[in-house]
C-alpha cells in the first residue's frame, strides 16, 4: 500500500470538507464543491477501502468487537484542526460511535486522521488514543 498516496487522498477529502463547511448552501459554489467531495470520497473508497477495512476490522476486534464496522469513509471526521506544521487533529466529538466495555458511561468514537494516517479512539471529552497507524 502506498501510504503517501493514501495520506494525500485523505488530506484532499478533509480540506474539501473544511472548505464546504465554510460556505452556505445558497452559495453558487456549494453544489460543485459537494459533487467534487463525493467524487473524491468514491475514489478514496475504491482505492483504499479494502486496506482501511482490514485496519478497522483489527481495531474493532481488539477494542470494540460488539460494534459493526462501517465503510472507511464514515470514519473521516467532519471538522479538523490543522496547525502551522500541517498536523491534523480532531475534537473528541468527531468519529463513529462504538461500544466499549472498558469505558462504561463514556462516549467512545473512532475517527481516521491524516498526516500521518491513523485511527484514533476518542474516549469521552478528555482522552484520545491512537489505535492504528498506517506504515
Amino acid at each position: 500500500m502506498d501510504v503517501n498516496a493514501l495520506d494525500k487522498a485523505l488530506v484532499e477529502i478533509v480540506k474539501n470538507r473544511l472548505e464546504l463547511a465554510k460556505i452556505d448552501y445558497n452559495n453558487p459554489k456549494y453544489d460543485d464543491l459537494e459533487e467534487k467531495l463525493h467524487d473524491l470520497e468514491d475514489s478514496f473508497q475504491d482505492s483504499y477501502g479494502d486496506f482501511l477495512e482490514e485496519a478497522l476490522q483489527a481495531v474493532h476486534d481488539e477494542f470494540c468487537p460488539d460494534s459493526d464496522i462501517l465503510y472507511p469513509i464514515a470514519y473521516i471526521g467532519k471538522k479538523y484542526s490543522v496547525n502551522d506544521k500541517n498536523e491534523f487533529s480532531v475534537a473528541s466529538s468527531e468519529g463513529v460511535f462504538v461500544e466499549m466495555d472498558d469505558y462504561p458511561g463514556k462516549d467512545t468514537k473512532l475517527v481516521i486522521i491524516p498526516n500521518p494516517v491513523r485511527i484514533v479512539l476518542n474516549i469521552g471529552a478528555e482522552k484520545q488514543q491512537v489505535v492504528w497507524k498506517a506504515n
